[in-house]
């Protein structure tokens, strides 16, 4: 899912081209198959099909819904394949358009489908008799002083779920988990997998170092920034956990940039350097509008600053865009307070921030801890 702080990338083709449908070699043995979405902001998104020894791999799977079942299927035909072919599912992470059509085709086929061991927290709650859609979204938005927020969310959520339950919505448990730094050894090529977090917590990007291909999923992506609070169990700061995670693989050696939404893109580091640096912005922006006051709630925060590539204000967002700004408005802040650039005080239930003076700004390079 996208942030509702995104900023788009730079330099890249026609930002709608990748959204056609059809089978689109992007490297020798390597197919990007864009597979519908049900959203307005997010229209597709792109599964992986790699031709292995015994079948095919897929990189993450879609959404289970029928339109995508479909053309997943006429899409392999076009190689010469069909579902009984696809060998094994490696998922990128837990969010619904990237795995519950792998569950799915798994309950049916068989598949095995391999999923990120981090991913077990949420995973678990969601799957708990005791879940509460956007649970953990909701005790944020309580502590950021957003209560209205509160109210809309489950008012539009009772209006349009009712009493749907996690397996009415495709969720399961995967066949397998994976390790970081397990290597996948697809007979003419070897995936390895990289943790990371910060979009989920079990977010794994997969590197074939030998063809310089990084199936990054969410973690980076050329037109959007990946929102980091769309997660049931989130980590104690997922921005940190985020910005760590751009550059473990800023560290590696620069590949081609295979996302789940959006076009293929010749360089992973260019994109990392625009992530970070629109993160470094977001930072400065929070910090000025605490400078310019006293304590400040997150949410009276993501008020005073602006969200979209079009500047919007907060209250031009639909609910679920709000909540992803307010809870992302929070995980900035946070990072604030553990740079020493910001203090925080509870009273009453309700979190607020002010600006430590004389405090130097950090930068994307987020120390381990601190």
């Amino acid at each position: 899912m996208a942030s509702a702080c995104g900023r788009p990338g730079l330099g890249l083709p026609d930002r709608h081209q990748w959204l056609e449908e059809g089978t689109f070699p992007v490297a020798p043995g390597v197919h990007r198959i864009p597979l519908p979405l049900p959203m307005d902001g997010l229209r597709a998104v792109n599964v992986y099909a790699i031709e292995a020894s015994g079948g095919l791999v897929l990189i993450d799977s879609g959404w289970a819904l029928a339109n995508s079942r479909g053309l997943l299927e006429r899409s392999l035909a076009t190689l010469g394949a069909g579902l009984p072919d696809v060998r094994k599912f490696l998922v990128t992470h837990l969010h619904r358009d990237h795995f519950t059509q792998a569950v799915a085709i798994s309950k049916e086929l068989g598949t095995p489908v391999a999923l990120g061991a981090e991913e077990r927290h949420s995973i678990g709650r969601l799957m708990s008799g005791s879940h509460r859609p956007l649970n953990a979204q909701l005790l944020q938005l309580g502590l950021a002083g957003a209560d209205l927020l509160v109210t809309e969310l489950l008012e539009l959520f009772a209006a349009e779920h009712g009493t749907l339950q996690p397996e009415d919505i495709g969720y399961g448990e995967p066949t397998e988990w994976i390790t970081a730094g397990h290597v996948f050894d697809l007979g003419d090529r070897e995936l390895e997998a990289i943790a990371t977090p910060g979009h989920t917590r079990g977010h794994l990007v997969f590197a074939d170092r030998g063809a310089g291909l990084l199936f990054a999923g969410d973690h980076v992506l050329p037109h959007i920034t990946p929102s980091l609070a769309f997660e049931e169990a989130p980590t104690e700061m997922p921005l940190r956990s985020y910005l760590e995670s751009l550059n473990v693989v800023r560290r590696m050696p620069d590949m081609t940039l295979l996302p789940a939404h959006g076009p293929v893109a010749p360089s992973t580091h260019s994109r990392i350097d625009e992530l970070i640096a629109h993160h470094d912005d977001r930072l400065a922006a929070m910090a000025a509008v605490l400078a310019g006051a006293g304590p400040r709630t997150a949410y009276q925060v993501a008020v005073e600053v602006p969200w979209t590539s079009r500047e919007q204000h907060l209250s031009q967002l639909d609910p679920m865009n709000k909540m992803l700004a307010v809870c992302e408005t929070t995980y900035h802040l946070d990072l604030l307070v553990a740079r020493a650039d910001a203090t925080s005080t509870v009273q009453d239930g309700v979190r607020r921030y002010e600006v430590t003076y004389g405090a130097d700004s950090g930068t994307g390079e987020v120390p381990e801890s601190r």
